[in-house]
């Protein structure tokens, strides 16, 4: 699905939400070995499951195509600096809901970015008839968990030791999911 580009201005900053294009693939494949390494609030680290560009095209073309993907790109200066993807299900029994997932390059925390690309995704959720979003969060990513809860996520369980960190010590996953019908 595509939604129409939406500019920002926060704290000085310029940015726009707009839906992914095949043409940002190869930079989308850089970006994300680079998240990786940059929070440890991602499920990977740097290159694991690594993505190519052809595998950015043809996930790119194929949620563009479907009704029950978006995946979405920030931009300042014309540098892509995070994305965003809602995965929908083709299983009658899951049909309505969505899982969600964010990402943003270090430097351009604190801007809304984040909060740009799930409100973009909420509407576009909403206005597709998904009933519900999921998705799951690093239990330490407080931020994260917070401004979820403002746009209606709530916990709806805790994975226990889901998660070994690089300090050696495991970590729990909040699984947390927005009714909306």
């Amino acid at each position: 699905m595509v939604i129409n580009p939406q500019i920002y201005k926060v704290k000085g900053l310029q940015y726009i939400i707009r839906s992914a294009d095949t043409s940002d693939a190869d930079e989308l494949s850089h970006l994300r070995v680079q998240l990786d390494g940059e929070t440890e609030n991602l499920d990977r680290e740097p290159g694991e499951g690594y993505m190519n560009k052809e595998d950015f095209e043809e996930l790119i073309s194929r949620d563009t195509e479907s009704k029950r993907n978006l995946f979405l790109v920030a931009v300042v200066h014309n540098e892509i600096v995070g994305f965003s993807r809602c995965e929908g299900n083709e299983l009658k029994r899951f049909v309505h809901k969505v899982e969600f997932g964010v990402c943003v390059a270090k430097a351009c925390w604190d801007y809304g970015i984040g909060k740009g690309l799930l409100q973009q995704s909420i509407l576009w959720a909403d206005s597709a008839g998904m009933n519900k979003m999921t998705l799951n969060v690093l239990e330490t990513n407080k931020k994260a968990i917070d401004l979820y809860t403002k746009f209606g996520f709530e916990v709806e369980g805790v994975l226990k030791n889901d998660r070994l960190l690089s300090d050696g010590k495991y970590y729990n996953t909040v699984v947390m999911g927005r009714f909306n019908g």
